[in-house]
């Protein structure tokens, strides 16, 4: 009983009872993730207020761009508000893996692991809610942006792959902070993980400094971080300038298949440790 017990239960709560169908199950864990996510309204307002000390500061320090014309017609609050967007993303998704750590600590994921709804209907559910939560936060500090004074000039023809870049982005980061999550099962190693990952993948993008202005190091190393391929796109498709190639797009579905496969096995394997 102490074994059928758990698994009776999580069926109740994907399915009321009975063997959920596959969308059922995807709309049950996705409504849960988006419930934890509004009962918790500090963290969600935090998510807002910290891109906006971002794109303030930021705008004064680096106004020299725009005065030197390092920018072309572009002033700087209008360059770096799509990066500062796509931090949002970067900071979020870096937290993914938090809840299943409280999951893991209250007994709720092992429950969840041994219902008829394995691993990777539980994982997909969770991050297509983080997913299109990240992408909503995005667009909203993109928003601030404008009321800020950042000029953005949308075009039509590149938003719906930039779109998409950002929830490949969104969801590779996710499913690698899942992970760490699914490995450690501690909230220590992921505020560590948070700090290692989201500082460098950051400071060696072009989300707040153009890659022409840095060092040539550094501009290399940026040429191939994710974040900076997907930035690039997300900011030609927002100011209405020259976009990259589509290609630079499989480097970040390259990164979410991978990642997602990788947190798919880990999940699995946690649920036959001690």
């Amino acid at each position: 009983m102490g074994t059928v017990a758990p698994v009776v239960e999580a069926d109740m709560i994907l399915g009321g009872g009975r063997m959920p169908e596959t969308g059922r199950a995807l709309w049950l864990l996705f409504r849960r993730s988006w419930l934890g996510i509004l009962r918790r309204p500090v963290t969600l307002t935090f998510s807002f207020v910290q891109p906006l000390v971002w794109m303030a500061f930021f705008g004064f320090l680096f106004q020299r761009f725009t005065n030197a014309g390092a920018l072309g017609d572009l002033d700087y609050l209008s360059f770096v508000a799509p990066g500062v967007s796509l931090m949002t993303v970067l900071l979020g998704a870096s937290q993914s893996g938090v809840p299943l750590v409280r999951d893991h600590q209250t007994g709720y994921l092992e429950r969840m692991l041994c219902s008829a709804r394995g691993p990777v209907f539980i994982l997909a559910g969770k991050l297509l809610a983080d997913g299109s939560r990240l992408l909503a936060q995005a667009l909203v500090v993109l928003s601030l942006g404008a009321l800020l004074g950042a000029e953005l000039d949308p075009c039509a023809a590149t938003m719906p792959l930039a779109l998409v870049g950002v929830l490949l982005l969104a969801l590779g980061l996710s499913s690698l902070s899942c992970v760490v999550a699914a490995v450690t099962r501690e909230p220590e190693p992921m505020g560590t993980y948070v700090h290692l990952v989201n500082m460098p993948l950051l400071f060696t993008s072009t989300a707040l400094v153009p890659q022409r202005h840095m060092p040539s190091g550094l501009a290399q190393i940026a040429t191939h971080n994710p974040l900076s391929l997907v930035v690039d796109y997300w900011r030609a498709a927002w100011l209405g300038t020259e976009s990259p190639s589509a290609t630079t797009l499989l480097v970040p579905a390259l990164l979410c298949a991978s990642a997602f496969a990788l947190a798919t096995w880990t999940l699995g394997r946690s649920v036959r440790r001690p």
